[in-house]
């Protein structure tokens, strides 16, 4: 890697409204799903706990690599522990919909849904990150370490 500075700029209104959309629409049509499916409440409550953790692993692993490519200090620990969650969510997703008594179509959309949330946690992350850090961004002159 070069010791250059990563230039940000700041994402386009448009890309910053498909990031929310996508979340939201992931996100939404997700909890929608679960809260309308005939399953057993802890059989959405697996669900919804795979999504938040899905959620929260997606956005630490974005986080660790942006981190490392602004070349802040990464601690191959934390980061070899946010793959690990990203790919662990992912893949209880797919152990728990492979046992399901679903539909393949009702799979399918919960696995899209889930994927979808999950890429737009990811791009949210990082247009915020992007509009800390581009000039004349919301938090000029502040410390971005803790972004």
């Amino acid at each position: 890697m070069s010791s250059a500075p990563v230039a940000t700029a700041r994402p386009s209104a448009a890309f910053i409204a498909a990031s929310w959309f996508a979340l939201l629409a992931g996100m939404g049509g997700f909890i929608i799903g679960l809260w309308n499916a005939t399953m057993a409440l802890n059989e959405k409550g697996y669900y919804f706990t795979v999504l938040m953790f899905g959620l929260f692993a997606a956005i630490s692993l974005q986080k660790t690599v942006r981190d490392q490519l602004e070349k802040i200090p990464v601690t191959g620990l934390y980061y070899g522990l946010a793959w690990f969650a990203t790919l662990l969510a992912i893949l209880l997703l797919l152990v728990g919909l492979w046992n399901a008594t679903l539909t393949l179509s009702e799979k399918g959309f919960y696995a899209m849904a889930f994927l979808l949330g999950l890429f737009g946690a990811i791009a949210v992350q990082k247009n915020t990150r992007d509009m800390r850090l581009a000039p004349g961004g919301i938090a000029s002159g502040i410390d971005t370490d803790v972004v």
